[in-house]
């Protein structure tokens, strides 16, 4: 309630009456309750920069691996689209379908991972990376056993498509653990603003410069890089048992994770 002044005529005596604040319809309250449930921020994962420096490199060395022995990308969906459409125009509808194959089923594990993080957050990324790591094991006999290809195609890509959803934050700094051409893009703009010397938008504290999230995003592409390499040159050394070594990495990843993970 607040206190208003009313003159009902000119030159009249004026009385004070009290007047009502304005009533917010509570439909408003529910669509910001909706927004807090939609948005991506709601389902942000922030760790420290080594946590998901490690989980960027098993990105990499998966996609590699995938790439050596199944001609497509496990988390690298715009490579899979371009493929897909270059053999679509060449009528190999075959070849078109195979690039394609992964997409729906990554896509199925953001969906996943998405869940689970709402599901739990507290213990959200040791239970990610127990998933991923399974399903990796389960690769592993795909190839032991000589199962179909499809096979194998679904199992990475549903499980790059979770790991996708471990870490998206480090800081305040958004990033993508497979999706190194967006991570590239952020870190041209940092140096760009760090050369202006402009502020950092929403800055955790005084160290937290443009300077010092390029750097991360920099560090994001070598360790991608490194588990390309890895992945490359474990892929021709011990073939069958190369999904092995990320699988036991998440393993470590999930026993040192504290019990409760940060989420934004």
């Amino acid at each position: 309630m607040f206190a208003g002044t009313v003159c009902l005529r000119p030159h009249a005596s004026c009385s004070i009456v009290q007047r009502a604040p304005p009533i917010t319809p509570r439909n408003s309250d529910k669509g910001t309750r909706l927004s807090n449930l939609t948005g991506v921020g709601s389902t942000t994962l922030s760790a420290p920069g080594p946590r998901a420096l490690a989980r960027v490199l098993i990105a990499g060395y998966v996609d590699a691996y995938a790439l050596l022995n199944f001609g497509v990308f496990a988390s690298f969906m715009t490579g899979n689209t371009t493929t897909g459409g270059m053999y679509a125009g060449k009528g190999d509808l075959a070849a078109a379908g195979h690039s394609l194959l992964p997409i729906p089923f990554f896509l199925l594990g953001i969906l996943a991972g998405t869940l689970l993080v709402h599901t739990d957050r507290r213990t959200a990324l040791r239970r990610i990376s127990l998933l991923v790591a399974a399903m990796l094991a389960l690769a592993v006999a795909r190839n032991y056993f000589a199962w179909p290809e499809w096979l194998g195609i679904v199992l990475f890509s549903t499980a790059m498509g979770i790991l996708n959803t471990s870490v998206t934050q480090v800081g305040g700094q958004p990033i993508s653990l497979g999706f190194m051409t967006g991570d590239l893009n952020n870190l041209a703009r940092h140096v760009a603003l760090g050369i202006l010397r402009a502020p950092v938008s929403q800055a955790q504290d005084a160290s937290d410069t443009h300077w010092r999230r390029a750097t991360l995003l920099g560090s994001l592409w070598a360790f991608f890089l490194v588990g390309a390499i890895l992945g490359g040159a474990f892929a021709s050394r011990v073939a069958v048992w190369t999904l092995l070594l990320p699988a036991g990495l998440l393993l470590l990843l999930a026993l040192l994770e504290p019990a409760a993970d940060s989420v934004s």
